[in-house]
């Protein structure tokens, strides 16, 4: 048992990785806009963009949010529906409030 939880937590981190090296990844072909870390600049330090639900609303969350289990499973269900490989930004494939009420626990 203490193999499968070391191989789900690698695999796990591995999507870690994966996401904020996406993340910071973001603006590299868009141009202005962007610090020397090709962030968006009204993305402090530590955080990263999100579009949520059907109007693709932003919202700029904590890094911190990437080792919640909930916000994993958000991310999971960003990848199988949208992949992780565009410019646009991490999309959740949550309704917005929904979204809003769990960001609020975590916090």
């Amino acid at each position: 048992m203490a193999i499968m939880k070391k191989s789900s937590k690698l695999t796990q981190t591995a999507m870690l990785k994966q996401i904020l090296k996406r993340c910071s990844s973001l603006g590299k072909t868009n141009g202005g806009g962007y610090d020397e870390d090709f962030l968006p600049l009204d993305v402090p330090k530590g955080h990263f963009p999100v579009y949520v639900g059907e109007n693709r609303s932003r919202y700029i969350v904590p890094v911190s949010f990437l080792t919640h289990p909930e916000f994993q499973s958000l991310l999971r269900r960003a990848e199988e529906e949208f992949g992780f490989d565009h410019d646009m930004g991490i999309t959740i494939p949550c309704d917005e409030l929904v979204f809003q009420n769990l960001t609020s626990v975590i916090r």
